[in-house]
């Protein structure tokens, strides 16, 4: 790594981990290599910054989407068998970028049910497509009905994500569905809006029946 993407990487981590997004974004304003560095915290799932990492991808895309846009390639990339990866949070990273700038992702949206048959990207591509369901879910038109398939999933994180997607969606056809895992105590986690939580497979589901009504 250059000394100037390492000075670099040295000023996004702070605000990775104060959450302050605002900063990120005004950061992508006045250096170029912002989107590239954010990507690399995508090898590490599970870590707070990995989670933050993904949400500043998405504010830069929204703000700056000619850092972002030359990314999307190298985003298919690793969810190609080819690359070697597992696909590490690139599935996640389409859907946050969706939600923050849809041109950049709209015409590979049908690409996401494949996305999902890949046990590799599953979770992944749940949340991604969970985060933008809620503000573009006319356009998943395709993808939903593959999600309420998760329902019945035997991994509990794969039906907690499944659940608050078809909730973030509102998608009323799998309300059935959603109601038999309310009483699912099994516990699992869920980043959203900046905080990882700590809550199960049923709390996630009373919820997203809430936003069906």
């Amino acid at each position: 790594m250059s000394s100037k993407r390492r000075q670099l990487r040295e000023k996004i981590v702070p605000l990775l981990q104060a959450g302050d997004f605002a900063a990120l974004t005004a950061l992508a304003g006045q250096e170029t290599g912002v989107a590239d560095i954010l990507m690399q915290f995508l090898y590490e799932p599970g870590a707070l910054l990995y989670w933050r990492a993904l949400e500043g991808l998405g504010l830069v895309a929204g703000s700056h989407p000619e850092q972002v846009g030359k990314l999307i390639n190298r985003l298919l990339y690793l969810l190609n068998e080819d690359s070697g990866s597992n696909g590490w949070g690139a599935a996640a990273a389409l859907g946050e970028i969706g939600r923050n700038h849809i041109a950049l992702v709209k015409e590979i949206i049908p690409m996401f049910v494949g996305i999902l048959a890949e046990p590799f990207s599953q979770e992944s591509m749940l949340w991604g497509v969970g985060r933008l369901a809620e503000v573009q879910a006319e356009l998943l038109h395709e993808v939903l009905p593959e999600i309420v398939t998760f329902i019945t999933n035997p991994k509990p994180q794969l039906r907690a994500l499944a659940a608050w997607g078809l909730g973030q969606a509102r998608y009323r056809p799998a309300a059935a569905a959603i109601q038999a895992l309310t009483g699912d105590e099994h516990p699992v986690q869920l980043y959203d809006c900046g905080i990882m939580f700590e809550t199960t497979v049923g709390q996630i589901a009373r919820d997203a029946l809430a936003n069906l009504t």
